[in-house]
């Protein structure tokens, strides 16, 4: 897919680079140590990517300004997505909020909104994320833990009480398609019974059939086929009629902590781009009405400057792929949009205040690397939701790099490091060799049935667990510097508000005031309408205006599609 290199617009002329690289071999020979010449091959990124001990202009030989670096809000993108980036539109501070029952989380969210927050990010419950009414008994126990409860258009009304959806940006993380399809419906759904035109709405939701198929395995899997026409439902329908909305947010992240290395995280994502945008174009859509809208969420993890080459190469192959495949005439459509969260998979119980130092480093990156909006893991993300306290101190530290480091004041400050150039330019092979690896296996899909990313993701993990367990990866207070638990001063856990009574209560009252046959009529043309190939969306947007419980829409989907047994290692 890279277009062949053209010698004559390098960065540096080619009598130049030779004369760097006999000063490196004469370095190398008669300047370092035995041991450090011994090592020089034995360090490499969290990808796999090898380091060298020092980085040259021999190093980028190949690189191209104009080509492959190039000016911010113009091809390829890799500096940025806008001119102006930061000093004409900082990133937004979306931090999550998921807790007890919705009307707990509307205080947390205005809360942070109160205190300079300049999005909404809300979580859900286990149940609610994987489809089950509060009073369902596949819900016990998990009812408002680590994630707030929804069950009707009822609780996105008070989720969002006192906030005008109309004029503030909402991340509603519902991950799987068959949610995507219903829990935004409500959203939508409210703000038309407030008078908010759908026209005005700002936000995202996450539909990725990959959260369904391949993270959040359990035994109530919808066929990867369904969940994936499901997630292009959602980006078709709400491209025509939300346009302001982002009907898809690539989930990265989620893989990455599943366990993936850098490469695959972004690889899968795009491959999973790569095929909605076949699916979409085959239902009679130009790329340049949906390619605006989408979107992308990325894990950043504790390998700085790879983590920073990630997001840049990742705005690069993107670029490329929707340009050169898909004929891409819009400058929107070439651009890819990312928020990012800090990687919880690093936050360990030990020594818990330590943790706020790793998310703000990391966030650190996320802003060198040119991120739209961020959130920031609290440091009591191994214990419970976060605290107050917890919260606050991340919405700070977010507010520390915007107002405090300077790092905002110029575009991509980064660039010009031999280093972070070269980590750049082989992330860029890297991802592009990843996509083609999926498109030889058959598309993302055939991956996904034949458990070939199932089978990445153990042995990744396999790999992962064994470098910690060697010491070779280190972790501070856990297998470096371990800590004595008896000098650790213990931290406020949060405590969960008491959610299934209120939940169960509200779909009593739910359930006898509205009109059943209204509801029934609804429900059974969402029926027959998943045995056709019209889009779903409609269908399940009347059923929530009938007050259809998220709960029952999922059954129907688990009854008429049936439940897929993911490919056993």
């Amino acid at each position: 897919m890279l277009k062949e290199r053209e010698e004559n617009t390098c960065l540096f002329s080619e009598e130049h680079v030779k004369l760097i690289k006999e000063q490196y071999e004469d370095w190398f020979d008669n300047n370092l140590r035995e041991a450090d010449r011994e090592l020089s091959d034995k360090y490499f990124t969290q990808s796999g990517i090898p380091i060298k001990l020092i980085y040259t202009p021999a190093d980028i030989e190949d690189v191209r300004y104009s080509e492959d670096i190039g000016f911010s809000g113009l091809p390829p993108y890799l500096r940025g997505v806008y001119p102006n980036m930061y000093r004409g539109r900082l990133f937004t501070l979306r931090q999550l909020a998921g807790l007890g029952a919705p009307e707990d989380c509307n205080e947390r969210v205005r809360y942070l909104l109160d205190h300079g927050a300049t999005g909404v990010n809300i979580l859900f419950d286990l149940p609610t994320i994987r489809g089950y009414n509060s009073d369902d008994p596949e819900a016990e126990g998990n009812v408002g833990q680590c994630g707030a409860a929804v069950d009707s258009i009822w609780d996105i009304d008070a989720f969002f009480e006192g906030i005008d959806l109309g004029a503030v940006s909402s991340s509603v993380v519902t991950h799987l398609p068959s949610t995507s399809l219903v829990i935004p419906g409500m959203y939508f759904a409210v703000a038309e019974q407030r008078g908010t035109a759908l026209t005005q709405l700002a936000g995202t939701c996450q539909n990725d059939f990959i959260m369904e198929t391949c993270v959040g395995s359990g035994y109530e899997i919808l066929p990867p086929a369904v969940s994936f026409r499901m997630q292009c439902d959602v980006v078709e329908w709400i491209c025509k009629n939300v346009p302001r909305w982002n009907p898809i947010s690539y989930n990265g992240y989620n893989l990455r902590e599943a366990g993936t290395d850098a490469v695959t995280e972004v690889g899968i994502a795009i491959a999973n781009a790569i095929a909605t945008s076949e699916e979409l174009i085959k239902r009679g859509m130009s790329f340049d009405e949906f390619g605006p809208r989408m979107s992308f969420f990325w894990d950043l993890h504790n390998d700085f400057f790879e983590e920073v080459a990630k997001c840049r190469a990742s705005r690069k192959v993107w670029y490329k792929i929707a340009k050169e495949r898909f004929g891409a005439q819009n400058t929107k459509s070439m651009l890819m949009r990312y928020h990012v969260q800090t990687a919880g998979q690093t936050l360990p119980a030990t020594e818990p205040l330590n943790n706020i130092a790793r998310s703000a480093i990391q966030g650190l990156a996320a802003v060198f690397g040119g991120c739209q909006s961020l959130h920031l893991d609290s440091f009591d993300e191994a214990y419970s939701a976060p605290t107050e306290e917890a919260a606050l101190v991340s919405l700070r530290s977010q507010q520390i790099i915007q107002a405090e480091t300077g790092v905002v004041n110029t575009v991509d400050p980064l660039a010009g490091s031999y280093y972070v150039e070269y980590l750049t330019d082989e992330m860029v092979k890297r991802i592009f060799n990843y996509v083609e690896k999926i498109e030889g296996l058959g598309g993302l899909l055939s991956a996904v049935e034949g458990g070939w990313l199932h089978r990445e993701i153990a042995n990744y993990n396999n790999e992962y667990q064994k470098k910690i367990e060697s010491g070779e990866m280190k972790i501070v207070g856990v297998n470096f510097m371990e800590a004595d638990q008896a000098d650790v001063a213990p931290i406020k856990v949060f405590e969960y508000p008491e959610t299934f009574s209120r939940q169960k209560a509200k779909l009593e009252r739910l359930r006898k005031e509205r009109n059943d046959q209204k509801l029934k009529e609804s429900m059974d043309i969402l029926r027959e309408k998943c045995h056709t190939d019209e889009n779903l969306y409609p269908y399940c947007l009347d059923a929530v205006k009938n007050l259809s419980t998220l709960g029952e829409i999922e059954e129907i989907f688990r009854e008429e599609y049936g439940l897929w047994a993911f490919p056993l290692l």
